[in-house]
């Protein structure tokens, strides 16, 4: 893979997914630097797919610093939903102004679950796909992950962030919302995508 340099930028204003995703590059040996620290904008995603909207934020934030970037598109893709909210996951959050409220989104997504299978385990799953995008040619490269599990109501814990309170991994008894970081970052679409990701980085 054409090489990074030491300084990539995290195409993200969402401060716990920076914080995550910074988690998991810098033991690589990057200097991580969020968009909203480099006061990039945030761009309307419009791509019909997780891979299209990890691309375009991460062209994006690279031709406007300079710098290569990484982004991530990820979504709760809930069976009975036929994979919704999917790319739809952060809207679903949304209010009439923009500002987005998790609990809303996830009593959002419980009550269509509750009107499609209401006495079934809701079955779901994240995905990521992390794009990686250098300046000014366009040259990107992408890795999806993905991680199964149930959905579980009402949300428990506060250690994660957006759908995680809700989110049982397959062979776990506690939440995203629950786990300990550590052992969240080591099992989830995130870390998946992250591992094809490091794994392309290797000489």
């Amino acid at each position: 893979m054409r090489d990074i340099g030491e300084k990539l930028v995290i195409a993200t204003h969402n401060p716990g997914k920076l914080r995550e995703i910074s988690a998991l590059i810098e033991p690589l040996g990057f200097v991580c630097v969020g968009a909203e620290e480099l006061r990039l904008p945030e761009p309307e995603e419009i791509g019909n797919t997780f891979a299209d909207n990890a691309d375009l934020k991460a062209r994006e934030a690279a031709d406007l610093s300079g710098f290569p970037a990484l982004a991530d598109d990820s979504g709760l893709c809930v069976e009975a939903l036929h994979g919704m909210p999917g790319i739809f996951s952060a809207r679903w959050a949304e209010d009439s102004e923009g500002k987005r409220d998790w609990m809303r989104a996830m009593e959002k997504v419980w009550d269509e679950v509750q009107a499609t299978e209401p006495d079934a385990a809701p079955a779901a799953h994240f995905t990521c796909v992390l794009s990686l995008a250098w300046p000014n040619d366009g040259q990107t490269e992408a890795f999806e992950g993905r991680v199964d599990g149930t959905l579980v109501w009402p949300p428990r814990g506060d250690k994660g962030f957006g759908y995680d309170p809700m989110f049982v991994p397959v062979g776990y008894d506690q939440t995203f919302g629950e786990l300990e970081p550590e052992l969240k970052h080591g099992i989830s679409h995130r870390a998946d995508a992250f591992r094809k990701l490091v794994s392309a980085l290797k000489p």
